[in-house]
């Protein structure tokens, strides 16, 4: 039997040192008698017995002069554990150490018993440390003449060998302030230069100073009688850590009295506004009132829009993207949705698809500023990747959504011609889910004396990777653009400037 004698204060190294000739040996777990110092004071193992009867190794596991290799999830998790006050813990770590030398997935069998209890000391040690950084309370003390900084000292018991793990918090959070973390398992001090710690047990020094009372001063006012759940307040603040918290003695007469002091909250609750809250009224009275645009028409419709909640994109959108043009147009031109820069400048076809739009419509004779101008979707759905936000294909149910608004525009406007750009268009105007390319360039009868003409989104020509292709769609998209401008000029007023564009003279 090899015995094993450590000091056990939280030290990974000191283990690892033992640990690793005896597995290099092939010592099995059981072959070995892992102690502290601390228990075997007084039996017949002395202060500096070390590693003993190794004269029965075993066989070997790992080949002669190999180096050891194991996880890294092993080393974290053993950091943590190394830390526990269980004095098992030396054996259990030993043995799942010597298992993982065959069994390289073992820390990933979140079932097996050794794994279960090594994540459970893990999480004990991990809310230690919590609690430790959650209750500890300075106080400073004199330190004489001859020092130019402040000097605080601060007690807790933690129920692990945790302080050097904690220690760089601290460091952290008052590294303007010099401080004693003194504990029974070990003390961490900070002197504005360097943080040093020692794993010698300490006493309590039972200090007091002002601050005490104003930690009870804060702890009484923001205590909410109305929201106390008791064991919720038992788990957050156990009661073992009452006695070093000088809050802690005002706990059981707030509790006592929380009924009490609901019942008199209620009854000094105002019966009147404050006063600051009748000058806001008065303020708001004198603002002279928005005039609501008149009803019917398409600015009623676009402030309706606004705060469209009809599905989930408003959520994310920066706002609503409504239609734009006049109301009398012939020519109504339908997109998919609003891409990165529609939905900035809340204005449809403003971006790149816009601009390939606006410029094949103006080679064509078709001027944006006569037709209306919408999109089926009124909000930018998208997915962000880093600083960028990459246009999604909006899905049938919020295309459905959607349509509430596309049909009361189509019915404000009554375009004698719609131009559905893309699948989600064509689908939206008419509930069909046929292929675009069959459709496409035809001029279809959706309603009584109302045209569809069907082409493809301006978006699609800029994706083609192919510089020819790309060359003969646009001239495809041109020659559907070109007819929707004939069919407006055919559909002008007699005499006097076309409802949709100028007259385009030889």
């Amino acid at each position: 039997m090899a015995t094993v004698l450590l000091e056990g204060r939280g030290d990974l190294t000191e283990w690892r040192e033992a640990a690793r000739p005896l597995l290099l040996a092939g010592t099995p777990p059981r072959g070995i008698d892992w102690r502290c110092r601390s228990d075997a004071a007084g039996d017949l193992f002395g202060a500096d017995a070390g590693v003993a009867d190794l004269s029965s190794p075993g066989t070997a596991i790992v080949a002669a002069g190999a180096s050891l290799t194991v996880p890294k999830a092993f080393l974290s998790l053993a950091q943590a554990v190394i830390c526990h006050s269980d004095p098992l813990r030396f054996q259990l770590l030993y043995r799942v150490l010597f298992r993982l030398q065959a069994e390289r997935a073992l820390l990933e069998v979140v079932s097996d018993a050794d794994v279960a209890q090594l994540r459970a000391m893990e999480k004990s040690v991990r809310r230690d440390c919590h609690k430790m950084t959650a209750f500890v309370r300075f106080k400073e003390f004199d330190i004489g003449e001859g020092h130019a900084r402040r000097r605080f000292l601060a007690w807790f018991e933690p129920d692990h060998h945790i302080v050097a793990r904690v220690a760089p918090f601290f460091q952290r959070r008052f590294t303007d302030m010099d401080w004693i973390i003194a504990t029974p398992r070990g003390t961490a001090a900070w002197d504005g230069e360097s943080l040093s710690v020692s794993t010698e047990p300490a006493e309590n020094p039972m200090l007091t100073d002002s601050t005490d009372m104003l930690w009870r001063t804060y702890f009484s006012s923001i205590f909410n009688p109305a929201r106390l759940k008791v064991k919720m307040m038992m788990t957050e603040m156990p009661k073992k850590y009452w006695k070093n918290l000088p809050e802690a003695g005002l706990i059981p007469g707030l509790i006592a009295g929380a009924e009490a002091s609901v019942i008199a909250m209620a009854e000094r609750a105002a019966s009147e506004a404050p006063l600051f809250h009748q000058r806001l009224q008065a303020v708001a009275q004198a603002e002279p009132e928005i005039a609501q645009p008149p009803a019917g028409t398409l600015e009623e419709l676009r402030e309706e829009a606004r705060h469209c909640t009809r599905c989930a994109l408003h959520c994310r959108a920066t706002q609503t993207v409504f239609g734009e043009g006049p109301q009398d147009a012939a020519i109504m031109i339908v997109g998919e949705q609003p891409g990165d820069q529609e939905d900035l400048a809340g204005r449809p076809f403003v971006g790149p698809a816009g601009a390939v739009f606006n410029k094949v419509a103006q080679d064509v004779g078709l001027d944006r500023k006569d037709a209306y101008v919408t999109n089926a979707v009124k909000h930018f759905k998208y997915e962000p990747r880093g600083k960028r936000r990459i246009h999604q294909k909006p899905n049938v149910g919020e295309v459905q959504h959607c349509k509430w608004w596309l049909t009361r525009e189509l019915a404000l406007v009554k375009p004698k011609l719609v131009v559905a750009m893309g699948s989600t268009a064509l689908m939206a105007l008419t509930d069909s889910r046929q292929r675009l390319a069959d459709l496409r360039g035809e001029m279809l009868q959706i309603d009584a004396g109302q045209s569809l003409l069907v082409t493809v989104h301006p978006a699609y020509l800029l994706r083609i990777p192919d510089e020819g292709r790309r060359v003969e769609e646009m001239a495809r998209f041109r020659s559907d653009i070109a007819r929707a401008a004939e069919f407006g000029r055919k559909k002008s007023p007699a005499g006097g400037r076309s409802s949709i564009m100028d007259d385009i003279r030889p």
